[in-house]
């Protein structure tokens, strides 16, 4: 076995149903006295529930946490969060909700305890993806990691099918990437298998039976094994190229995850053809790993184009622009021929490029 290196991440996860109401109880657990809860605004009736339901831990609410974490938002939520004199965030919802904890973390220390209501997988990394002036810039501190996570599958039963499948695809992006990072290592890959297992066999179930308690444990199992990828090791091309189009074009995240996905994938299994079997093998394909991702979006009834995502033709060139400007590792070369080629066929919904799948 080749040498390596694992970094575990030291949050605190509760898993299972019911589990919100631990809450508090796990705040007492800490010396944090007054929270400062928040989420969207499809969040509203859920935050002030939890608020109530801490009592007067409770210090204030929130509900205007926004898709890439802008920092005006940001700006607005930590000016509440200090008149209130709140020491702790409890966040509700997606990777908005999780981004927007983060950032009022990094900005003030604050401890973060994290309800996930989707299946983003924000709340198991050091990572905060922020948005300014149009243009989305990511950065990694041990300030942004939330030290508690509590997955309660009974928040993510009514999470909408559509949603479910998107958010879904977009973690398993987390653990795509993970197979053919430059730091990845037997333990992430491992758990990155598994979770695309998981959620390979849970999302078609959700969508048969959107209130199946056993498909969404699955899911959200899944989508924490994803998170844990996410935040162990690097991302290359998927991610950044998400960013990019995120950011500039204020495309939705997860659907711009579900779209790019097989694409990604396509273009770094020529360099990496032992994450494109693992891939193909953890959804039971007998294709390649890119092909049998593109195929779940699609019976899943994903958006298959950035097209459809509000995404301008015109906006191409600009994307390949900007995903080539700043060099970062990635296991393929980044051509910027090549990477126009990958978002004209993400924009167009066509299938990714098909590769031979390598012996195993």
């Amino acid at each position: 076995m080749e040498p390596f290196v694992y970094n575990g991440l030291p949050t605190r996860v509760v898993f299972g149903s019911g589990t919100a109401a631990n809450l508090k109880s796990e705040i007492e657990r800490t010396p944090c006295r007054r929270a400062f809860v928040i989420g969207g605004p499809q969040q509203a009736a859920t935050v002030e529930a939890i608020a109530a339901s801490l009592g007067d831990r409770a210090a204030g609410s929130f509900t205007g946490a926004a898709m890439h974490t802008p920092t005006d938002v940001t700006q607005t939520a930590l000016e509440r969060f200090r008149a209130c004199d709140a020491d702790c965030t409890v966040a509700i919802g997606g990777g908005s909700a999780t981004g927007l904890g983060k950032a009022i973390a990094l900005r003030t220390d604050a401890m973060q305890f994290v309800l996930p209501t989707t299946y983003a997988g924000s709340e198991m990394t050091p990572i905060l993806g922020e948005t300014e002036n149009g243009l989305k810039t990511t950065q990694r501190s041990d300030k942004i990691l939330p030290e508690v996570t509590i997955y309660d599958v009974d928040l993510t039963l009514t999470l909408p099918v559509a949603l479910s499948v998107t958010s879904g695809m977009n973690a398993i992006a987390h653990a795509v990437e993970a197979l053919y990072a430059q730091d990845r290592n037997p333990i992430t890959s491992v758990m990155a298998e598994q979770a695309i297992a998981a959620l390979g066999h849970a999302l078609p179930a959700i969508v048969a039976a959107p209130h199946d308690r056993k498909a969404r444990a699955d899911a959200l199992y899944g989508a924490w094994l994803c998170g844990m990828c996410l935040g162990s090791v690097g991302m290359a091309l998927h991610h950044k190229l998400c960013h990019v189009l995120g950011g500039s074009f204020d495309l939705p995240h997860a659907e711009t995850h579900t779209v790019i996905l097989p694409h990604a994938l396509a273009y770094n299994a020529v360099a990496a053809p032992a994450a494109d079997d693992v891939v193909a093998r953890a959804l039971g394909a007998s294709t390649d790993g890119a092909s049998a991702l593109f195929a779940l979006a699609r019976s899943l009834g994903a958006p298959a184009s950035l097209r459809s995502l509000g995404m301008p033709e015109a906006g191409i060139d600009r994307a390949a622009d900007l995903a080539v400007k700043n060099p970062y590792w990635n296991p393929r070369p980044l051509v910027r021929g090549a990477i126009r080629d990958l978002i004209a066929r993400a924009w167009a919904g066509e299938p990714p490029p098909t590769h031979p799948r390598s012996s195993q």
